[in-house]
C-alpha cells in the first residue's frame, strides 16, 4: 500500500508531466491575466492616421512561452491599430538576429521594437536605425545605454525581486535558511537585476524583523533559462549540498524542471521555493496547489507588448519626453491571490 509520501510525489510527476506538455517610471495597465487576452489587442489613442505604418518587430527566439507570448501581443496590438505587422526571429543567435533587425531596417518600418539577445551586440543596428529616422524601443531585455533608442519597456525586476525576499524573509523569520540560487544565465542583466532586488529584499525584512541579516546562500547554479536546464542544476545542488531549504530563482522557468528533481528527492516538505519573476501559468498553478512552491512576481508580456506598441504611437504622434525605463507596476503573487491571475488558456 503506497504511503502519503509516495501518492503526493506520484502527484507531482503527474502534474510535472502536463507541465512539460503545455510547455525609473512605473505605468498603468492591468496585470491580471484576462481569458483571450493573449490574442486581443486594445485600441490606441492616436491623433494621425496609423493606417499602412509599418511595426517591426525582433525577437531573440520564439522557443519558448514568453516569446511567443510577447510576440503575439505586439501582433495583436498592432494589427488593432490598423498598422501592418512586420517580424523577424533572431532563432538564439546573436549575427541572425543582427542581420534580421538590419532586414526590417531596409523595409522603410516606422518604428522597431527590439528585444535584444545581448546587450552590447544590438548596439550597432540601433545606430543604423536612428541614421534611418526609425526609433528603436527596447522590450523586455536592457541594452547598453550607447545604444540609440527612446526608451525601454520592461517588468520591474528589482522591485519584483525585492518583495519576493521580503516575503520569504517575512515567512522564515529567524528560522536558518540554507539558499540555493537558481539563476539563467552568466551576465544577464535582467537575471542580475532580479538577484538584486532577491537578496535586498530578504535582507531589508531581516533588518526590519529580527535586527540582523542572517543570509546563507550556499550555492548559485545556471540553468540557462531552461526546464532541462534547472532539473540538472537543482540535481547537482541537491547531491553538494543536501541541507537546501530553500530555492531562490530569477525566473520560473529556472525552476519549474527543479521541482522533478526535488521531487524524485522526496524533499517537497523540506524545501521552499521563491522565484523573482515571471508568473508563469505553470508557477502560479503550483503555487495554488502546493505549499513547496511559495511565491512568484508577474511579469507579463502581454503588458510590455502592449505598453511598447502604445509608445510607438505616442512616438509617431510627437511625443518625445519618454523616461530611458518604463517599468509595468511590480505584483506579487501568492496563495493569497494566484487564482485572480491564472489562466490555463495563456501561452504564458
Amino acid at each position: 500500500m503506497k504511503t502519503i509520501k509516495q501518492i503526493w510525489s506520484s502527484f507531482l510527476l503527474l502534474l510535472m508531466a502536463s507541465v512539460a506538455l503545455n510547455c525609473a517610471e512605473p505605468l498603468e495597465g492591468n496585470n491580471s491575466k484576462n481569458e483571450n487576452e493573449d490574442a486581443q489587442g486594445e485600441l490606441i489613442a492616436s491623433e494621425i492616421d496609423l493606417t499602412g505604418k509599418k511595426i517591426g518587430y525582433c525577437t531573440p527566439t520564439l522557443n519558448a512561452p514568453y516569446y511567443q507570448a510577447l510576440f503575439q501581443s505586439v501582433k495583436a496590438n498592432v494589427e488593432k491599430n490598423g498598422m501592418v505587422f512586420l517580424s523577424a526571429d533572431g532563432q538564439d543567435d546573436i549575427n541572425k538576429q543582427v542581420a534580421a533587425v538590419e532586414d526590417l531596417i531596409t523595409k522603410g518600418v516606422d518604428a522597431l521594437l527590439l528585444n535584444p539577445k545581448d546587450p552590447e551586440a544590438l548596439v550597432g543596428v540601433t545606430k543604423l536605425a536612428k541614421k534611418a529616422g526609425i526609433p528603436v524601443f527596447i522590450l523586455d531585455s536592457s541594452i547598453n545605454p550607447d545604444a540609440e533608442y527612446v526608451t525601454t519597456i520592461q517588468s520591474n525586476n528589482r522591485a519584483n525581486g525585492a518583495l519576493a525576499g521580503e516575503w520569504l524573509a517575512k515567512k522564515f523569520g529567524r528560522k536558518k535558511m540554507n539558499i540555493a540560487l537558481l539563476s539563467g544565465n552568466a551576465g544577464n542583466p535582467v537575471g542580475r537585476t532580479r538577484k538584486q532586488g532577491l537578496l535586498e529584499g530578504i535582507t531589508e525584512e531581516q533588518l526590519r524583523s529580527i535586527g540582523y541579516i542572517d543570509l546563507d546562500v550556499k550555492t548559485q547554479m545556471y540553468t540557462e533559462w531552461s526546464y532541462a536546464g534547472g532539473l540538472k542544476a537543482m540535481e547537482d545542488v541537491l547531491v553538494a549540498h543536501p541541507d537546501i531549504n530553500v530555492v531562490i530563482t530569477e525566473s520560473d522557468v529556472c525552476v519549474l524542471g527543479a521541482i522533478k528533481a526535488i521531487a524524485q528527492a522526496g524533499k517537497t516538505d523540506d524545501i521552499l521555493i521563491v522565484a523573482a519573476a515571471d508568473g508563469q501559468k505553470e508557477a502560479i498553478k503550483y503555487i495554488m496547489d502546493t505549499d513547496f512552491y511559495g511565491c512568484t512576481a508577474m511579469n507579463s508580456p502581454v503588458q510590455i507588448g502592449k505598453n511598447a506598441v502604445e509608445f510607438a504611437i505616442q512616438y509617431m504622434n510627437g511625443k518625445r519626453d519618454f523616461p530611458k525605463t518604463s517599468f509595468t507596476a511590480p505584483l506579487l503573487i501568492t496563495k493569497q491571490n494566484a487564482a485572480k491571475y491564472y489562466n490555463p488558456k495563456a501561452i504564458f
